[in-house]
């Protein structure tokens, strides 16, 4: 993605990541107290799946984000990016009614984050992306995106409206 923002803005793009496998917005809040993160002007929040299956409700997950934002807003003045929840309604690796139930709770989730955005956009962002439903798109696990899905997401997202200079 950074790569694809560079090729669309012309500016210079460097990209950290900080991230575990399996965790859960708590979690991560946790796990935030004590890393050691770059400087940014900006930053994006890739979560909610392991929330989705956790059963997280609604409002501590809410609760969460706003903490997040109030953890980050000493080092981060721009909004915090939510990238939407997938809609594991889609994740061909779970089976019916399972998959039903999971795509309903994750847009219950992502609804979340919709309104957070809408209602404190000082704070918060909202970005969505496409399905990724293509089975050429999706790992052998059916359930994350392969590489090539990857890349479509980043491009999707590239190509939104970030509030960076035109080229």
């Amino acid at each position: 993605m950074a790569l694809q923002l560079h090729q669309r803005t012309g500016l210079c793009i460097g990209w950290s990541t900080f991230g575990v496998n399996g965790i859960r917005l708590g979690a991560l809040l946790d796990a935030l107290g004590s890393a050691d993160l770059p400087p940014a002007d900006a930053v994006l929040l890739s979560m909610g799946v392991n929330d989705t299956t956790g059963f997280t409700p609604r409002f501590r997950f809410r609760r969460q984000l706003i903490q997040l934002r109030e953890t980050l807003a000493t080092r981060y003045q721009a909004p915090i990016t939510l990238l939407s929840v997938p809609p594991m309604d889609k994740f061909s690796a779970l089976p019916a009614p399972l998959r039903q139930v999971m795509g309903w709770r994750a847009r219950q989730l992502d609804r979340v984050y919709q309104v957070l955005a809408a209602r404190n956009p000082e704070d918060f962002r909202y970005l969505g992306y496409p399905t990724v439903s293509d089975p050429a798109l999706l790992a052998r696990d059916g359930y994350h995106p392969s590489d090539k899905g990857y890349r479509a997401i980043a491009q999707a997202l590239a190509e939104q409206d970030w509030g960076l200079p035109p080229p």
